[in-house]
């Protein structure tokens, strides 16, 4: 027995899966749970933010697999309320977005909110296991070409690292802005955040109104142009 498959075998990961579509934790949990295999216990997990807040605040994981794309405010919320966690001198716990969106938005959202890494659902078990010890020790880790939004985002000088357009809208105006822009009716938006339609109504209204928009041809124009779609 090599000396890393030795280290594997004692090494232990405490992970919460935190994804709004069960059948897709079932398929994780299969993947990478088996504890004795693989090294990973799932402690806990969760179908949105105020589920995923308060499942990782009882378990305390060394790592937690996020989805980017959750009821309540998605993510960057689940990250925002986790803060002091993710800042414990010990103990800390740290975060390894996993999404099916490839989009740089979603990227660069996720690790100025404090994750460690961004992997997409394309990723096999082997290697998902392998980047669930490396975020636990602490390395950044992500999907190939992904890494390069991150670099632009934070290094270049060519363009600004915030959008001031953006900022102003809350997480969830920016959901229902990326699905209108994708040319989902109301009702669709409603069914998928779990919010009413009046609500995605007013939502909608607000996003129009900061960003000085008309209608939502102009703003699928905008979202566009910003490649959130």
């Amino acid at each position: 027995m090599t000396e890393d498959s030795a280290e594997k075998e004692t090494r232990r990961v405490r992970v919460v899966l935190v994804d709004d579509h069960r059948m897709f934790r079932a398929g994780v949990q299969a993947e990478i749970g088996e504890t004795d295999r693989t090294g990973v216990e799932v402690v806990g997990e969760a179908a949105d933010v105020d589920q995923a807040v308060t499942v990782i605040t009882a378990t305390r994981p060394e790592v937690v697999l996020l989805d980017v794309h959750l009821p309540g405010g998605g993510g960057v919320e689940v990250l925002r309320r986790c803060a002091p966690l993710m800042a414990a001198a010990e103990h800390p716990v740290r975060f390894l977005a996993l999404s099916v969106s490839d989009a740089a938005e979603d990227v660069i959202g996720v690790i100025r909110g404090g994750a460690r890494g961004y992997v997409t659902k394309t990723i096999t078990g082997t290697e998902l296991v392998n980047s669930v010890f490396r975020v636990q020790d602490g390395d950044a880790v992500f999907s190939p070409r992904l890494a390069g939004f991150v670099l632009d985002a934070f290094a270049s000088t060519d363009a600004p690292p915030i959008d001031e357009d953006l900022d102003r809208l809350t997480q969830r105006e920016r959901e229902v802005l990326r699905l209108i822009a994708r040319g989902y009716a109301y009702k669709e938006i409603a069914k998928q955040l779990f919010i009413s339609v009046k609500t995605v109504e007013s939502h909608v209204s607000a996003v129009l109104r900061k960003l000085q928009l008309s209608n939502r041809h102009e703003l699928t124009r905008w979202a566009t142009a910003r490649r959130l779609v």
